[in-house]
């Protein structure tokens, strides 16, 4: 048998060796890691901000971790345009906390129900409905999209009632450069700048449980207040209308993990109108 060897031994080896190495490094190394684009409000507690502790960085934590992805936000204020700007004009994959029924975008099955509330002071005025005599008299509080004073359910229904002498709005939008603007409603009814107020449930919630002392909440009625006027609303993620698979992806994995989503919906103090404890199919 004849054994060939080359001349200069040296350069086979290196080679052999950088070999080996690109091997061990190929398979030491994770698969291109899967990036779940998502966009959200840096400064809008209690659904997000950029420190993550919201209660919707959580639950999109959740589903990432389940879909074997990493979170990549894009932030973004959510005002009027958000939308637009954001996963319609591609800038992200995902939104969470969306009402069902936008129509430009395709829901999950929601994953809690919520409601616009009342909220006051413990020994306070409050009422027992939209239609309560004592309105007339009361300083109320309500949230404004933009400058038209009619722009929210609640700021509807008071203007169908003529009720608007004692109303002070508040823009949800509010002064950016504070944390978290919308909160300013419920610190109105802390510090008895109105006698209550009426906002969205999860918002007012959270906030209404860490004043001191601790603010009533209570739900809005009528729920229904005649064919344009909900204040109840159930609430899902939503991805643009062609991303089928991944509404999906992000809808089964929100129904298995209900238990977690639930528990963190408790922990933030959201009014729920549906049961925690139901399921449903993706």
């Amino acid at each position: 048998m004849i054994l060939l060897f080359p001349r200069n031994p040296w350069p086979f080896h290196r080679a052999t060796l950088a070999l080996a190495l690109a091997l061990a490094c190929a398979t030491a190394l994770p698969a291109s890691a899967r990036e779940l684009r998502v966009c959200a409000d840096p400064n809008n507690l209690p659904f997000s901000n950029s420190a993550g502790e919201g209660f919707e960085n959580r639950i999109v934590a959740i589903v990432a971790r389940d879909l074997g992805a990493t979170v990549s936000y894009t932030w973004w204020a959510q005002r009027r345009g958000f939308l637009r700007h954001t996963i319609l004009a591609g800038r992200c994959d995902l939104v969470a906390g969306l009402p069902v029924g936008i129509e430009l975008l395709r829901p999950t099955r929601p994953y809690y129900r919520s409601t616009y509330v009342v909220v006051s002071r413990p020994n306070g005025p409050t009422i027992a409905s939209l239609d309560d005599p004592s309105l007339a008299r009361l300083t109320v509080g309500v949230q404004l999209a933009g400058l038209d004073a009619a722009s929210t359910p609640p700021a509807q229904a008071l203007a169908r009632r003529g009720l608007t002498d004692t109303v002070r709005g508040y823009l949800l939008t509010g002064d950016y450069a504070q944390a978290n603007p919308p909160a300013r409603i419920v610190e109105a009814v802390a510090r008895g700048e109105v006698d209550l107020a009426l906002a969205w449930g999860p918002m007012a919630g959270y906030f209404a449980a860490r004043a001191t002392p601790r603010l009533r909440v209570d739900p809005v009625r009528p729920a229904l207040d005649g064919p344009k006027g909900p204040m109840v609303f159930d609430i899902a993620m939503a991805v643009r209308r062609e991303d089928e698979p991944l509404r999906r992806e992000v809808g089964a994995a929100l129904e298995r993990h209900r238990t977690e989503i639930n528990a963190i919906l408790a922990d933030y103090s959201v009014p729920r109108l549906d049961r925690p404890a139901e399921a449903a199919a993706p």
